[in-house]
């Protein structure tokens, strides 16, 4: 049996096939596009690679062929590129890249740090405060309680006071100072002798505060005298003004009089 002659335009590519029927192979021809010295000059792998232009196949087979070809990376002066390309970015004003980028300014570590200690200070001082607002809070609430249920004091003495009123206008100046450290019941009297009039309304105001009481027909003694009497604890501390207003025989009011006391505890 003579063998069938094969030429290598027989075969695509001009490769080597098997003959066929008679259970022979011949050896492939390496690919023309194999990685090697001539390649590597001829498609310019190197600025390629350098320049991240190359497929992933190819980038695959030229670092395979550095890694067994080490001094390739001398004969294409890799070092001398690698420091012109960090020359290039420092005179652009870029960091290498192992350095990363800059952080700006509220990234940076002292700036975290700052931040986060004022943070911190702000979060306690807020909490002594909200401590502080609590305990007043408690405070008020149980001050509240106080007077919404309490009594008088029981007047431990009687004094009596003599009042000469102001007949020109209201003063800011007290005329006595009444209770002190001991509760008393005050006997005011209000010296009215220089007028006819014989009722009279008396208004008690609180200085700069507000009105406390309002007292009607209100007669004086036959030495013309007018009596209030006061426990000293019914009102708190402070400066009262008690103005004295006469009424006639139809309710009507005319000022006639003004006195401020102190009330002390």
């Amino acid at each position: 049996m003579q063998a069938a002659r094969i030429s290598p335009s027989d075969t695509p590519g001009g490769g080597v096939r098997p003959v066929e029927g008679s259970g022979l192979s011949l050896p492939s021809v390496p690919p023309q596009n194999a990685m090697d010295r001539e390649f590597i000059a001829r498609n310019q792998i190197v600025e390629r690679y350098l320049g991240g232009r190359l497929p992933l196949k190819g980038t695959q087979d030229f670092e395979r062929y550095c890694h067994d070809h080490p001094e390739l990376l001398d004969e294409i002066g890799l070092t001398g590129r690698i420091n012109a390309a960090l020359r290039l970015l420092e005179a652009g004003g870029r960091a290498p890249p192992w350095e990363g980028r800059a952080k700006p300014w509220w990234e940076r570590l002292p700036v975290l740090l700052g931040v986060a200690g004022v943070a911190i200070v702000l979060g306690i001082l807020a909490l002594v405060l909200l401590g502080k607002l609590s305990n007043s809070q408690r405070s008020i609430s149980s001050l509240q309680r106080q007077v919404a249920v309490r009594a008088l004091d029981p007047a431990l003495s009687t004094h009596s006071y003599l009042i000469a009123p102001n007949r020109e206008s209201p003063s800011t100046r007290s005329l006595l100072t009444m209770g002190s450290s001991q509760t008393e019941m005050a006997d005011l009297k209000i010296d009215l002798s220089w007028t006819r009039m014989t009722v009279f309304r008396v208004t008690v105001d609180r200085v700069d505060q507000g009105r406390v009481a309002l007292i009607y027909n209100v007669l004086k003694d036959s030495n013309g005298v007018l009596h209030l009497g006061l426990n000293s604890s019914a009102l708190g501390p402070g400066n009262y003004l008690f103005s004295i207003d006469g009424l006639n025989w139809r309710g009507e009011a005319s000022p006639l009089a003004w006195a401020t006391i102190t009330i002390a505890r």
